[in-house]
This record gives C-alpha cells, sequence and structure tokens, in this order.
C-alpha cells in the first residue's frame, strides 16, 4: 500500500477523502497537494585486504534473517557519505575508510503494510584487517564474507543483489 494511502482525510482542511492512492496527495477542496518523494538510503561494501567483505544478518523485518551489507536511511540535513558512517557506527561499530561511490538503484521498502520508495545509495569502503564489528542496532549477525559465494536469493533487497552485482564486476574489471 501507498503511502497516500494512510490518508483518509486532507491533512490541510481535514475534509474526507477517498482512501485509493494518488501520487501526489490532492485535496479539490482546498486545492492542497502533498507530494510522496523517494526516501534515501544508504550501504556500503567493507571490504579488508584479505577482500572479504561484511555481511550483516537483519533481526528485524523486513528481510528478516536476509543477509545485507551494513546500511540505513539518511537523516534530513545528512550527505550519503555521513548517514553511511552514522549507520555503521550504529548497527556495527565501525569507522569507514576510503568511501568511494559505487552506484544507486531504486528499491521498495515494505514496511508495516506500506510501500517506501527508496532510492539506495551504495559505496565501497575499506577497514584495517583486525576489525571487529559488533552486532548492535537491527543486526542479529555479523560475518565476512567472500561476496562472489553469496547468492542472490540470500541477499535481503533486490537493490542490494543490484550493487553485489556492480561491486563484483568492478572487482574484476576495475578501472
Amino acid at each position: 500500500m501507498h503511502p497516500s494511502s494512510s490518508f483518509r482525510h486532507c491533512p490541510s482542511c481535514g475534509i474526507p477523502r477517498n482512501a485509493s492512492p494518488t501520487q501526489p496527495l490532492h485535496c479539490p477542496a482546498c486545492n492542497y497537494t502533498l507530494y510522496f518523494n523517494t526516501t534515501c538510503a544508504t550501504a556500503a561494501f567493507l571490504e579488508r585486504p584479505d577482500g572479504m567483505v561484511l555481511f550483516i544478518r537483519r533481526a528485524k523485518d523486513p528481510a528478516k534473517d536476509k543477509l545485507a551489507i551494513p546500511g540505513g536511511f539518511i537523516d534530513e540535513g545528512e550527505t550519503a557519505e555521513h548517514g553511511l558512517q552514522r549507520e555503521f557506527t550504529e548497527e556495527v561499530g565501525l569507522q569507514l575508510e576510503d568511501i568511494r561511490f559505487l552506484c544507486s538503484h531504486p528499491n521498495s521498502y515494505h514496511y508495516k503494510g506500506l510501500v517506501y520508495p527508496v532510492l539506495d545509495f551504495f559505496f565501497t569502503a575499506r577497514t584495517h584487517a583486525d576489525a571487529a564489528p559488533q552486532s548492535l542496532d537491527g543486526v542479529a549477525s555479523t560475518c565476512w564474507l567472500d561476496p562472489a559465494s553469496v547468492y542472490p536469493s540470500e541477499v535481503a533487497f533486490p537493490s542490494m543483489v543490484f550493487a553485489l552485482e556492480r561491486f563484483l564486476e568492478r572487482r574484476r574489471n576495475p578501472q
């Protein structure tokens, strides 16, 4: 269900409205328009010197128990890179080095009956060989894996599968 479906009344004048999803939400009574813009998220393939990449197992829905790379939603006023570092600190307690943009991809985030349109920004980053991630906010467990051994069906989100393919492609064909 699109977020606009949760509005039963116009948020400006309060008149009852048709519950059908519309983009944008428009009230014919007061001419108020509410846009539901795409939200942004960020994640990174954190690579050790031995080529292993940090994956987490998600502790919560959506995609509970699936593999993911650490990341999350970008807060208001943050850059993608700042949001990425904040999410890494919150989820696994690590600082990132050598952050580089990899790709972006649209995603649909299903949460509590609503489907949020998201644009995911993916990065690569490095850390030192003895980095010890912790399982913190929303993380059931962490593991260092050879990214080429991860099956797409194990990955939490289609956008992350897309990014994993780009990551592996870049490894095969460095620029």
